[in-house]
């Protein structure tokens, strides 16, 4: 299945909602930063999430970042994404190992401990809004219903899966969905999805049965006259390129520059969303310093 995302209505209006499908956008993200299984699990709920999030983002250079500054071993998670469909991330110890936690699931509450869960959007103000929350358990989907609550006011659904093979670690399945209700939405309606919600399979029990995000919502909202909007593909995009990394050199100044051209060695910078190195010979220094003179 090709990785998509959709955006709905239902109850007249009083009900907003976003469902993914992220298995490829998850396998890239394992492939590139060679994640062990609890890592992929973290940060494939995180990019789902922004993905749903981004897009519900209304220009398209607006960006909008989710951050995980926590203590647990995984040492913090970064997913940004754009209105367009295209999201990258990284986690800060990509090969970190937990046991099973006391479910026999993997152990992402675990892995990212307490902290604070960060929210930025630019949306080409001169400051991009920040809001933040304290890390409630570290399981990602209840910290960002819990971020809904209290920094947006908007009460919300969010839920989130990633299942990995045990035999090789690759992504079997990934995806989510969030669910908001509007302001006087009427409180049978609210009744209704919370029980829906208690009686639904987990995403991941569902998208390993064949559902998508269409088939998702659909279960949490059909008796409440769901109507999908629109669908979007997304995928692992980062926008980094060797142009943008010289430019960094440029940014660094001459006397840095001069440094490391002293050195005599190569120099490789590395991108943290998406795990390309970029390599200058002191050569190709000497003309990124020429460009900042």
């Amino acid at each position: 299945m090709t990785d998509y995302l959709v955006r709905g209505t239902a109850a007249d209006g009083f009900v907003r909602a976003f469902a993914v499908t992220t298995r490829k956008v998850t396998e890239t993200a394992r492939k590139r930063h060679n994640l062990s299984p609890v890592a992929s699990a973290a940060l494939g709920r995180t990019l789902a999430a922004a993905l749903m999030m981004g897009a519900d983002m209304k220009n398209e250079k607006d960006v909008l970042t989710i951050q995980f500054l926590c203590d647990g071993p995984i040492g913090g998670i970064t997913a940004t994404a754009n209105s367009r469909g295209e999201v990258k991330g990284f986690v800060e110890n990509p090969s970190v190992m937990l046991p099973p936690n006391q479910y026999g699931k993997l152990d992402v509450g675990g892995a990212v401990g307490h902290g604070t869960l960060h929210i930025l959007k630019d949306i080409g103000l001169k400051e991009p809004y920040s809001g933040e929350v304290d890390i409630q358990n570290g399981e990602i989907a209840q910290d960002l219903t819990y971020y809904f609550a209290v920094s947006e006011q908007v009460p919300s659904v969010v839920s989130l899966g990633v299942l990995t093979s045990r035999e090789d670690g690759s992504i079997v399945c990934s995806g989510g969905y969030i669910i908001q209700v509007m302001p006087d939405c009427p409180e049978e309606v609210i009744s209704g999805i919370e029980q829906s919600c208690i009686t639904a399979p987990p995403v991941t029990g569902m998208l390993s049965e064949g559902g998508t995000p269409e088939s998702m919502l659909e279960t949490i909202l059909g008796p409440l006259g769901l109507t999908v909007m629109d669908r979007m593909p997304v995928s692992f995009t980062c926008d980094c390129s060797r142009e943008r990394v010289e430019k960094a050199l440029v940014a660094m100044g001459r006397n840095e520059i001069r440094s490391l051209i002293a050195e005599g060695k190569p120099v490789t910078l590395n991108c943290h969303f998406c795990n390309t190195d970029y390599t200058f010979t002191t050569e190709e220094l000497i003309g990124v310093l020429q460009k900042a003179l």
